[in-house]
């Protein structure tokens, strides 16, 4: 573990076998690379971070793992976007993706292999969410691949809704030479739906288990009603896929979506995104967990490469 001085923050690197993974953790628990050296001496990037030259919007920076939180995506409350309705009626301001990513954490440990932090709720997080809560991030480096445990504890008297997820900005094509229709992507979904402009769930594209990355009906689609806890993605006939699991268990959470998008069909990135349910889960109910008072709720996920 070695603290690095990156553009006035201090960056933490880890390196945990043959994986290097980079953070500032009080800035959003952000993972924001993780690359893996090959046997040949080169390096292989997992998880994309552009190169920036300032920190001011480190919230809008195309790479690394923004974390979700308490909703994924845009909330909507009777067709408005940009607001939520709690269960006792109050309609309240929901920011896009939530507010958790644009937040400070207070780092709570870090050792070699990983780290843990906690929220530190800000005005807008007040106004969006006013409970009594702690959400911890958590993650665990392992020499080829990561867990990442997101933690919701109820600290108040009323039950909390939440809907979490994670928007990791994977490298592609991480080989030379290569495009995205040289790479397929695999999810077991029975159903794919996408998002209309009043935040309804609406069908999404008919796709096959197997899909090239460079179909364009992949983009802004939720992909549920899991057969699978795992989305699978790689070179067609090669080692080395990166898996992404939803939970711990062999069956998949209920309501538990992977979300599959991308900014442009030359950007170098390609965002595999596991949620707890789909965009606006507080208005349609797929996918939304509630913590009872006293008690915590976690949400798993890992990557491996292999």
């Amino acid at each position: 573990m070695e603290k690095i001085p990156y553009l006035g923050c201090t960056l933490t690197r880890w390196r945990v076998g043959g994986s290097t993974f980079m953070a500032i953790p009080e800035r959003g628990a952000r993972l924001m690379n993780w690359n893996i050296e090959m046997p040949d001496g080169s390096v292989r990037d997992v998880i994309h971070w552009p190169e920036v030259t300032s920190l001011a919007d480190f919230h809008k920076v195309r790479g690394g793992n923004p974390i979700l939180f308490p909703f994924c995506a845009r909330s909507f409350d009777r067709g408005d976007g940009g607001f939520w309705r709690d269960a006792r009626g109050a309609r309240r301001p929901m920011p896009m993706h939530g507010f958790a990513r644009q937040g400070d954490f207070r780092l709570i440990s870090a050792d070699p292999g990983g780290f843990e932090a906690a929220f530190v709720p800000g005005d807008e997080a007040k106004a969006s969410y006013p409970f009594q809560y702690e959400f911890r991030v958590a993650y665990r480096f392992q020499p080829f691949g990561l867990v990442c445990n997101l933690t919701l504890e109820n600290a108040g008297d009323e039950p909390l809704p939440w809907s979490a997820g994670h928007h990791f900005y994977f490298r592609l094509p991480w080989s030379d030479g290569l495009s995205r229709g040289d790479y397929l992507l695999r999810i077991a979904a029975e159903k794919r739906l996408r998002q209309d402009a009043r935040g309804r769930l609406v069908a999404g594209p008919s796709l096959r288990p197997s899909e090239r990355m460079d179909n364009p009906d992949l983009t802004d689609t939720f992909h549920t009603a899991l057969r699978s806890p795992l989305a699978v993605f790689g070179e067609k006939g090669m080692p080395g896929d990166v898996t992404v699991r939803l939970g711990a268990d062999p069956a998949p959470p209920p309501g538990s979506t992977f979300v599959t998008w991308t900014q442009a069909d030359d950007s170098p990135f390609y965002c595999v995104e596991p949620w707890m349910g789909p965009a606006n889960a507080p208005e349609h109910g797929i996918g939304l967990h509630t913590v009872p008072p006293g008690s915590r709720e976690t949400f798993t996920v890992s990557v491996a490469v292999g």
